[in-house]
């Protein structure tokens, strides 16, 4: 049998579970920044660190649906899976050109982004024919350039959304109402999770189109935050439904958000988004 040298060695596996209470796993959004989050969880699975509770937003969401919708010994396989395909050059060709030098290797990233931009990622988005000048004002068509109808046959094929809704781990993702400009966030032990859920985390304006869930429109929600613990709703939603407050400190945060006035919550949301705003604009 071959034996690793130490160099080569995981050090990182393990043969059980370290006795933690509770793992979350928390990731952001960021296009290509996906495949790197990927070989984490397959470092984090490898080390026996499988997560009772996964948040994400955009990318992180899609991420953390081919993990909480699967089981522990299908994650990296679905991870896996997504990610070669989705990465596969958009005209089937090839790439048989490693590229050395930095020029090199510039010349060959704008050639593959100028790919993508024409020919769409295979299983994620394609370019919207005709383009979304052509439709008429207020459909979901004319907001966006690509149709995003390939992620959802592929969401359907990696994830099983019966598991999350069975709740053996939590799932939380989050989104930006367009109506409003709020955060919005889909969480398993509230929601019954379906495919829309996760392409509205992920809906990026102007590339995508908004995802319309029960006569709502939602955005990306890095919109308005990239990353999901400032959703305050982590500690309201775990406090409400399955976890109890135990410390002092997690009172005063119970007291604090879980039993605040709904309205001032929503005016303290919308102050931030118009904040966002303006911060975007350079005002």
């Amino acid at each position: 049998m071959f034996d690793q040298s130490p160099s080569q060695r995981k050090t990182h596996v393990v043969p059980k579970r370290p006795p933690f209470e509770r793992i979350a796993l928390i990731v952001q959004g960021g296009g290509a920044l996906g495949s790197y989050q990927a070989g984490v969880y397959q470092a984090l699975a490898e080390a026996n660190l499988h997560p009772d509770w996964v948040a994400g937003i955009s990318i992180g969401a899609i991420n953390s649906a081919l993990i909480a919708g699967n089981t522990a010994e299908k994650r990296v396989e679905r991870l896996r899976g997504f990610w070669e395909a989705i990465t596969a050059p958009p005209f089937g060709i090839p790439d048989f050109y490693e590229p050395r030098g930095e020029l090199a290797r510039t010349l060959v990233n704008h050639a593959r982004s100028l790919g993508a931009l024409l020919g769409g990622a295979p299983d994620f988005f394609k370019p919207r024919v005709p383009l979304p000048y052509f439709y008429p004002d207020g459909r979901l068509e004319a907001t966006s350039y690509y149709d995003v109808a390939p992620l959802t046959a592929t969401l359907g094929r990696l994830v099983d959304f019966d598991l999350i809704n069975a709740g053996a781990i939590r799932f939380s993702v989050g989104a930006v109402n367009v109506r409003s400009g709020n955060f919005v966030y889909f969480d398993n032990a509230i929601h019954h999770i379906r495919p829309e859920h996760v392409l509205a985390s992920g809906s990026l304006p102007p590339g995508f189109p908004p995802t319309e869930i029960e006569g709502e429109c939602y955005w990306d929600g890095g919109l308005v935050s990239n990353t999901p613990p400032q959703w305050d709703g982590l500690d309201r939603g775990s406090c409400r439904r399955r976890h109890r407050c135990q410390s002092r400190w997690s009172r005063w945060k119970c007291d604090r958000f879980c039993l605040a006035k709904p309205r001032a919550r929503d005016q303290a949301a919308g102050d931030n988004a118009r904040f966002a705003t303006r911060a975007s604009r350079g005002s």
